[in-house]
C-alpha cells in the first residue's frame, strides 16, 4: 500500500467527519457525535501511518527527507496538527460539539493538497536550503501553532453564534448543544495561549535555520515579515486578556483577524509575493 492511497482516504474521511458533527450539532443526535469522535480519531491515525509511510518512501526512493519540505506535504501535516489538537481538546473537555470546524478545516486543507492542479504531490528532492535538520524543528513548531490558531478560529466562530442567539434569546436554537460562553472562552485562551508558545518557538528555530542556511538570522523576507506580525497580534490579544481584562467577542474577533494574517503568511506570501520561501510553492 502507498502513502497517497491513505491519504486520498483521509481526504473524504475528515469530510465523513465533519458531516457527522455538523448533524449531531444540527439535530442534537448524542450518536452522531459519537461517530464523528471516532471518525476522527480513526482518520488521525490513518493519517499518521500515511505520513510515515511517505518518509519511509523518500527513503526507499533515495531522497531519505522527512514529509515537509513542500506545499503538499506541509498541507498534509497542517490537516493532521488541526485534528490532533482538536482530539486532544474534545478528550479533556467532553465536548465533541467543538468539532464542526476543526473537521471543516482538515478536510479544506487536505482537499487541497489533493485535488489542486497548482500543488505538486510528487516526492521530490530537498533543494540546498532545506537541507537542514532545522527543518523539521521548524515546520512542526509553526504548524503545531497554526493548527492551535486553526482551532482557535473555530471556537471564535462558535462563540459569537452563541453570543448572537443569547441576544435574541433563542434559546432552543440548534446552538443549544454548545458548552457557555464562558467555557468556549476559556477554550479558546487556551489553544490562542498553546499556538503562541509554538508559533514563538517556530520563529525562533526559523532564524537559527536561516542563518545557516543563507547566513542570517534575519533579513525581512515576506515569510518571515507576515510570521512577525502574526505573531503580534496574538501577543496584543493575550496582552489585552492579561492587562486590560478583555474577553468573550474582542478576543473572538482578534482571535479571527490573527487567524487571517496565518492564512496569508501560508497563502497569500507563497503566491502573491517572491522571496526566500518562494521554493514552499509547489
Amino acid at each position: 500500500m502507498e502513502s497517497s492511497l491513505l491519504l486520498s482516504i483521509t481526504t473524504f474521511a475528515y469530510l465523513l467527519c465533519m458531516a457527522f458533527y455538523l448533524v449531531g450539532v444540527v439535530f442534537r443526535t448524542d450518536r452522531m457525535l459519537l461517530a464523528g469522535s471516532i471518525t476522527a480519531f480513526g482518520t488521525l491515525v490513518i493519517q499518521a501511518i500515511g505520513i510515515l509511510l511517505r518518509w519511509w518512501e523518500s527513503y526507499r526512493i533515495g531522497y531519505g527527507h522527512a514529509p515537509l519540505s513542500n506545499l503538499y506535504e506541509s498541507l498534509v501535516f497542517a490537516a493532521w496538527s488541526i485534528m490532533l489538537l482538536y482530539v486532544i481538546l474534545e478528550f479533556r473537555s467532553k465536548q465533541r460539539v467543538l468539532g464542526v470546524f476543526p473537521s471543516l478545516f482538515a478536510f479544506l486543507a487536505m482537499a487541497y493538497a489533493s485535488f489542486s492542479d497548482q500543488i505538486d504531490s510528487k516526492i521530490q528532492p530537498l533543494v540546498p536550503a532545506l537541507k537542514s535538520n532545522w527543518l523539521i524543528a521548524h515546520v512542526v513548531t509553526c504548524f503545531l501553532g497554526y493548527a492551535a490558531f486553526a482551532v482557535s478560529c473555530g471556537i471564535s466562530i462558535l462563540y459569537l453564534l452563541k453570543k448572537n442567539q443569547m441576544s435574541d434569546s433563542n434559546e432552543k436554537g440548534i446552538l443549544i448543544y454548545l458548552p457557555s460562553s464562558r467555557q468556549l472562552d476559556e477554550f479558546n485562551y487556551q489553544m490562542i495561549f498553546f499556538g503562541f508558545l509554538w508559533l514563538s518557538l517556530g520563529i525562533i528555530t526559523g532564524s537559527v535555520w536561516a542563518n545557516s542556511a543563507w547566513g542570517t538570522y534575519w533579513s525581512w523576507d515576506p515569510k518571515e515579515t507576515w510570521s512577525l506580525i502574526t505573531w503580534l497580534i496574538y501577543a496584543a490579544l493575550l496582552h489585552a486578556r492579561t492587562m486590560k481584562g478583555w474577553r468573550g467577542t474582542r478576543v473572538a474577533w482578534l482571535s479571527l483577524l490573527g487567524f487571517v494574517c496565518v492564512l496569508f503568511t501560508y497563502f497569500g506570501v507563497n503566491f502573491l509575493l517572491s522571496g526566500l520561501h518562494s521554493y514552499a510553492v509547489k
